[in-house]
């Protein structure tokens, strides 16, 4: 197997201890099934070609330049080396500007995981490091210049070594007042909550990737087999749709509560009832009798 290429070499440096880490990337797509498009007449692979708007007439790689548009049809003219020059110096040193407890980011601020492993020497103080902030519970806040911008990092143990996440910047996460703006205002209380909480109790577990199977990739890679092989595949029957039901029923439904088991036990509620019923009358009808005998013997 051929060794990953690192993504980045720098260095960490937290107060006056620095030492030198390889970046590498934690999550690829690179494995997933990937298509080119074709010409359906010729079966020939397409290319991408950029065209004129207005002319329609190819633009070549070097005719081509950057622009921002300031109103329609209007645009601010970007040179290559003027964008090269907007470029922030990096010095390759991911700088620890603070500690925080691990928590205390929300998850919304993560954009993508690097593995930071240890490279060639230092391996001392990246241990240091390590197990210092597993002993804390904290992760690192740095920053540096990573693919062209300047990025904030959130450095955290992992198994042996360290994770580096790069965190979206505020301006990029989205608020999530609008988002739930048309939530309804419902107060969920009594047997609703209940049985949520009994659902939620039964399906406690942990997490384990390997469980969850992508199956569109499974399913594309069956399609383009059977399609080798000259098969078809059965086509799949769709499922019923759902009808519009009440939310307690369907709790219940969840809970186990089906329908049948509460008629079940209705019923056997109805029978107790009889049988109460029946046990006071015999009961009654003995004091009775048992009192007529009295007044006989006297």
């Amino acid at each position: 197997m051929v060794a990953p290429r690192a993504n980045w070499k720098g260095y960490i440096k937290f107060g006056e201890v620095a030492f030198p880490v390889a970046l590498y990337t934690a999550a690829s797509s690179s494995e997933r099934i990937a298509f080119n498009t074709l010409n359906r007449k010729t079966g020939n692979r397409v290319r991408r070609e950029f065209v004129d708007s207005q002319t329609g007439n190819p633009v070549e790689r070097e005719d081509q330049v950057k622009g921002f548009e300031i109103e329609d049809g209007r645009y601010v003219v970007l040179e290559p080396e003027e964008v090269a020059a907007a470029i922030p110096n990096s010095d390759k040193t991911l700088t620890v500007e603070a500690f925080i407890p691990c928590e205390e980011v929300d998850d919304v601020y993560f954009d993508k995981p690097y593995y930071l492993a240890p490279d060639k020497i230092g391996g001392d103080a990246y241990k240091l490091l390590r197990d210092g902030m597993k002993k804390a519970r904290v992760a690192a806040i740095a920053r540096t210049v990573l693919f062209r911008r300047l990025r904030t990092v959130l450095i955290r143990p992992h198994g042996n070594g360290l994770v580096g996440s790069t965190l979206n910047y505020d301006y990029e996460v989205r608020s999530s007042q609008k988002a739930f703006e048309e939530m309804p205002d419902l107060k969920i209380e009594g047997e609703m909550l209940e049985l949520a909480k009994h659902i939620i109790n039964t399906k406690k577990g942990q997490f384990d990737p390997k469980q969850f199977d992508d199956r569109y990739e499974a399913a594309v890679a069956e399609l383009v087999k059977a399609k080798i092989e000259g098969r078809t595949l059965p086509q799949k029957k769709t499922p019923p749709a759902s009808k519009p039901g009440d939310l307690l029923q369907a709790l219940r439904e969840s809970a186990g509560m089906s329908a049948s088991a509460k008629t079940k036990r209705s019923a056997v509620n109805a029978n107790a009832g009889k049988g109460r019923q029946a046990a006071r009358a015999t009961s009654a009808k003995s004091r009775g009798t048992g009192g007529a005998q009295h007044r006989r013997a006297s």
